[in-house]
């Protein structure tokens, strides 16, 4: 009896788990889908509610802007998109760290500069924190890829 009891709790917390990792694998597509839009509007509530404080974000040329310059590129449109699409995302979960991979095709209206295009492949990292995901790291690098 107790063997089975034993099993049917094994068994129940498995379920458990794997949907809890389902929905966080859903949050985290969401929040960077969030992301994506925030960095297209520039607004900084909505930027400043998906990241944490001890924000790291790379460029694909090697500056690396903590969470203030970040947000202060976006919101002052020094750093402007247009339009950002994403392809190929993979969603892996660790405990509370999500790691996200995809491929980053970008049109920018950069304050001061020519109207450009930006092929990217991008890794963030996000935290959770309480119940929400929150970007912790991003690193960009060049990529070929020219397909959407």
């Amino acid at each position: 009896m107790i063997k089975k009891l034993i099993f049917a709790m094994s068994f129940l917390m498995a379920i458990a788990v794997f949907g809890q990792k389902k929905d966080d694998t859903q949050a985290v597509t969401d929040a960077a889908e969030k992301l994506r839009l925030a960095m297209i509007s520039g607004e900084r509530a909505a930027l400043e509610s998906l990241i944490v404080p001890e924000l790291t974000y790379g460029h694909s040329g090697g500056h690396i802007d903590d969470a203030k310059e970040f947000i202060e590129k976006l919101v002052s449109k020094k750093s402007d998109f247009l339009t950002i699409d994403i392809t190929n995302q993979n969603v892996s979960i660790v405990g509370n760290t999500a790691i996200v991979r995809h491929h980053f095709y970008a049109t920018t209206a950069d304050l001061g500069k020519a109207p450009g295009d930006v092929t990217l492949d991008i890794l963030l990292v996000w935290a959770k924190v309480k119940k929400d995901w929150k970007l912790l790291a991003r690193q960009a690098v060049k990529s070929d890829k020219k397909n959407k």
